[in-house]
């Protein structure tokens, strides 16, 4: 589901700067690599198990499984789906796995009639298909490949004048508004960018609209960004993004069952239960079927950011341009095959690492998802193969390969709340990924983790450098801050790249299978691959093909095993450490940054309605606009008060001393030799196992109960892109300061309890 383009290398992702020097070496000799939660020979036994494990690595295997499993539209409920799903079962059982299928039955509409056209002031018809291309073997398949869609739009018959949106965000909204624009009653069209698609029709209908349609601007994903397909990479005129449009922000998964785990078989059900099902319809759209619509916009022209890449000139409308839109579904229940194999482990088999990756595309998808579902089988084969020669891990493994994961997160989210009680006492790792280019490694997640991966990466080579992947993303991060683009916190990474500092994570929002488990089970997660460099035009198109993938992607799949490798290697660390490898200043110094972020955000708005209030009093906005034009001046904005941070710096004070206590205690064990009793080990691994859990509030999010974790969230108007401290910032962007307060008096009690929780850790390393 991810937009494997968009993604950057790991640390331009963050929110925010880390600080602080890494505390991973003290876990280890200097003559051994640096690996937390490992005694210095333990440590070399652990760099021996991986290096074995490399070597089972093969490439053609990855390119073999890929090609296959791409060779059929691959979205739920078809047969290949299925096939898919039953052949990796097999896979993992010859490789020594205990493994099963476990099916679920969830909401997956289907559609059944679309039409898009213009009729006035002249006719045009959508064509609505994707044309085969040469030189894609699957490109010209029709069976079981269904037309464009957006799974979870609303059934409906309307026309209406039309309005160009823009991206359909919220500051857009806000500039028709400036322009004398309503939207109500109308149909929007707006552009694939700056949010998650889903938001844009959910917005449109907020503000009164009857239809929307969403296209993708050659500007974003185009010809202005390289050759088109099959020439180069990027996306063809006639090429379409699929997608979700469920309202997932509020809960993902089947929309009938929220909070509880889908029936294994099919029964009756009332639509009107599935409460992320949007009102009205909306389709996706080509950027050669958005063109004439375009093209027969009036009113004014749209503004300069606004514009695109089309050949034709931007206007807002409305006028004389009229779509009729007609969206029918067949809504009926599919099964999800959730394929699950369990490693036991043979020291700690109540602790488990769970790896998980998708294997459903939107047609036939060898980039999204394959390219990291291969990577996944690859690991458990090797695996297989070291436990074929007698080694066992201690903790168990839990690798699955998810379904049903591109029209709402179902396989993972219906299979993590059927099983959440077991997983919230056992879990301590959710390791997930998903489609995979050539590039860089990008890395989001609980930030207890950040010094794991940091150590990871320095150990991965990087297939077309030679180099480890971690000093290919300092030196990337090096030369975007000398970018006369560069903005301050670009220079900031710079110089965390030059140093010794390790190289933060990003925070998880949404829009892959780990944000059930982090989300709403409080278990803590990472989302890690490459990219940035197999970039291309493919994506939720039907040239979403194993000939695009194999020729731009990812030649001969050497990224592919660098993320087996990556990936691998942190769950054989997770799976093997003498102490579970968590570290807790860079989480204690990460939310510390949150905070600071929070208040001058807060701080921003008050100066801002201040300076507009200020401008309004001037007539400044009436002055300085253009006379022969509609400009409608912002409403007078309310006074900002001062919010009440004092709960939230204080808990924040116990949590930095809590976490430095622990570090520090933790190193002292790692320098002895983690020479603890197994009772104190046993008990240590399962205080920090339910740390994570101690950041979750039982009520959630406001408006959407599902969402517990009170640190990151996807953000309701953002859906992929992570909101941190989510519960006080959202009330903040929306002005709503007793919500604000409210939450940080939530978010301080949250921090203490996890500071309590983290003490009692650190006084069990203690003689």
């Amino acid at each position: 589901m991810r937009r494997p383009w968009s993604v950057k290398p790991l640390a331009l992702l963050v929110s925010a700067l880390a600080a602080g020097l890494s505390l991973g070496a003290l876990a280890a000799d200097d003559s051994q690599p640096a690996m937390l939660g490992f005694s210095g020979a333990n440590a070399a036994t652990q760099a021996a198990l991986e290096k074995k494990f490399d070597a089972q690595l093969n490439a053609d295997d990855l390119r073999e499984w890929d090609r296959d499993m791409s060779s059929a539209a691959n979205n739920v409920g078809t047969p290949h789906d299925k096939a898919n799903a039953e052949a990796m079962l097999k896979m993992f059982q010859s490789w020594g796995w205990d493994a099963r299928i476990e099916t679920f039955y969830t909401l997956y509409p289907t559609p059944k009639e679309e039409l898009v056209e213009m009729v006035a002031p002249t006719s045009y018809k959508a064509k609505l298909h994707e044309p085969a291309v040469e030189g894609d073997r699957t490109s010209g398949l029709t069976e079981n490949v269904l037309p464009p869609f957006h799974a979870y739009g609303g059934d409906g018959d309307v026309t209406a004048e039309l309005v160009y949106v823009n991206y359909g965000m919220p500051d857009d909204y806000k500039e028709l508004a400036r322009h004398g624009v309503d939207v109500k009653g109308k149909i929007v069209i707006a552009r694939y960018g700056q949010g998650w698609r889903g938001l844009k029709p959910k917005l449109a209908y907020q503000h009164g609209a009857v239809g929307c349609l969403v296209y993708s601007d050659p500007f974003d994903d185009g010809y202005r960004q390289g050759d088109v397909y099959p020439k180069g990479a990027w996306r063809p005129e006639d090429a379409v993004q699929r997608g979700s449009v469920a309202d997932m922000p509020v809960y993902p998964g089947d929309p009938l069952t929220p909070g509880k785990g889908a029936p294994s078989k099919p029964g009756h059900f009332d639509l009107a239960d599935a409460k992320t099902v949007l009102k009205i319809p909306v389709l996706p759209i080509s950027y050669a079927d958005a063109k004439p619509l375009l093209a027969a916009l009036g009113g004014q022209v749209a503004p300069e950011s606004w514009r695109g890449a089309l050949p034709i000139t931007y206007h807002i409308g409305p006028g004389a341009t009229r779509v009729h839109l007609k969206v029918l579904n067949n809504w009926d229940q599919k099964p999800v095959y959730d394929v699950i194999a369990v490693m036991k482990g043979s020291e700690l088999p109540d602790e488990w690492i769970v790896r998980g990756n998708h294997h459903d595309g939107w047609v036939f998808g060898a980039s999204d998802p394959l390219s990291g579902n291969v990577a996944l089988l690859g690991e458990a084969k090797a695996i297989g193969a070291l436990v074929k020669q007698g080694w066992r891990p201690k903790r168990t493994l839990v690798y699955a390969s998810w379904d049903g994961e591109e029209p709402g997160l179902l396989g993972s989210t219906e299979w993590a709340e059927a099983h959440a009680d077991e997983l919230q006492k056992k879990a301590v790792l959710y390791l997930n990924t998903d489609g995979n280019v050539r590039g860089f490694l990008f890395a989001l997640g609980s930030h207890s983790l950040q010094a794991t991966v940091n150590q990871v990466a320095d150990g991965i080579t990087d297939p077309q450098t030679g180099v480890s992947v971690m000093a290919r993303e300092r030196a990337a991060l090096r030369v975007q801050g000398f970018s006369p683009s560069a903005s301050s916190e670009d220079a900031d990474l710079a110089a965390i790249a030059a140093s010794d500092q390790e190289v933060p994570l990003g925070p998880l929002g949404s829009g892959s299978d780990y944000t059930a488990f982090l989300d709403h089970l409080g278990i803590a997660s990472l989302d890690m691959g490459y990219d940035g460099e197999g970039v291309g035009g493919d994506y939720h198109s039907i040239y979403d093909s194993f000939d695009h993938y194999d020729r731009f992607g990812d030649p001969g799949f050497k990224y592919g095993v660098a993320l087996s490798q990556t990936a691998g290697h942190t769950v054989l660390r997770f799976a093997q450490a003498d102490v579970l490898p968590y570290s807790f200043c860079d989480f204690a110094d990460t939310v510390a940054r949150y905070v600071d972020e929070v208040q001058k955000l807060a701080g921003g708005i008050r100066t801002r309605n201040e300076q507009q209030n200020k401008l309004l009093g001037d007539k400044a906005f009436t002055l300085a606009a253009d006379p022969t034009l509609t400009y409608v001046p912002p409403p007078a904005a309310k006074p900002a008060p001062f919010l009440n941070f004092a709960p939230l710096d204080n808990a924040l004070v116990k949590l930095k001393a809590s976490a430095a206590a622990y570090d520090t205690a933790f190193a002292a064990v790692a320098d002895g030799g983690f020479k603890l009793t197994a009772d104190r080990r046993a008990a240590l691994d399962k205080q920090l196992r339910g740390l994570e859990q101690m950041l979750q509030y039982k009520d959630g999010l406001p408006g959407r109960p599902w969402f517990r974790h009170m640190i990151y969230a996807p953000g309701l108007y953002t859906g992929y892109g992570a909101k941190t401290l989510p519960g006080v910032r959202e009330a903040v962007d929306q002005e709503d300061w007793d919500t604000a307060n409210k939450y940080i008096g939530i978010d301080a009690d949250v921090l203490l309890k996890y500071s309590a929780e983290l003490d009692k850790a650190t006084a069990l390393l203690k003689p």
